[in-house]
């Protein structure tokens, strides 16, 4: 079913790009995202590891969720491909909801992932979890120009000081609602909990971040 499923998609080839510039093949510069657009991309790819995690059988643990394997297509849409993932695992690998064949990268790696090998889709969600600080504060997961080099603990320890605003993008030049930033760094720190146990579901997740454009007018998306 999944390879199936795989074929019919490297059928189609529509343009798309990543939230960064990916070592050249984009264009050098690139408008900024606006904070309804980084909204969107997080809804869409909330809902699209939702889909795999609980809406197909048997369930599929992406394993390897970041933000350069977060399409995004026309009007801002994101969807989640991981081309490492589907070329180079087996099918079995794919399809099993735990599974020890490791993958990952390095600053989006679950803590249980790092210490056994062992992915679920918690871990996932904990990936997940590092791609919404991202795109709060558009730093990198291993940043050498923040302290500990590591955008988990920096981000964290603002968080947990109420210190919101000293975490966001300095790029969207205070251009955002407040509470929608505090609510999206909310979960964001839900996802990364130490304890996989302590993570929402993406089901969770998907249900706390769509309020957030629920009452938006219009996009400016393009």
């Amino acid at each position: 079913m999944f390879s199936n499923l795989w074929a019919i998609m490297q059928k189609e080839t529509p343009t798309y790009w990543h939230i960064r510039k990916q070592r050249g093949n984009e264009a050098e510069s690139r408008p900024v995202l606006t904070w309804k657009q980084r909204t969107k991309i997080a809804i869409d790819a909330a809902k699209g590891l939702e889909y795999l995690h609980n809406k197909i059988q048997p369930a599929v643990v992406h394993k390897n969720v970041r933000t350069s394997n977060i399409l995004l297509f026309e009007g801002y849409t994101a969807k989640i491909g991981d081309i490492e993932v589907f070329s180079n695992a087996s099918d079995t690998d794919l399809l099993r909801p735990h599974s020890t064949h490791v993958l990952g990268t390095s600053g989006y790696n679950a803590p249980e992932q790092i210490m056994t090998g062992l992915m679920t889709k918690k871990s996932d969600v904990y990936s997940f979890g590092v791609v919404l600080l991202e795109l709060l504060t558009g730093k990198m997961p291993i940043d050498y120009s923040i302290p500990k080099q590591s955008l988990i603990c920096w981000a964290t320890k603002l968080l947990s000081e109420n210190k919101v605003q000293e975490c966001i993008d300095p790029k969207l030049n205070n251009d955002y609602p407040l509470s929608e930033a505090v609510k999206m760094a909310e979960i964001a720190v839900q996802c990364v909990q130490f304890e996989p146990w302590y993570r929402p579901t993406m089901t969770e997740i998907v249900q706390d971040l769509s309020p957030l454009l629920a009452n938006s007018t219009l996009f400016q998306l393009s």
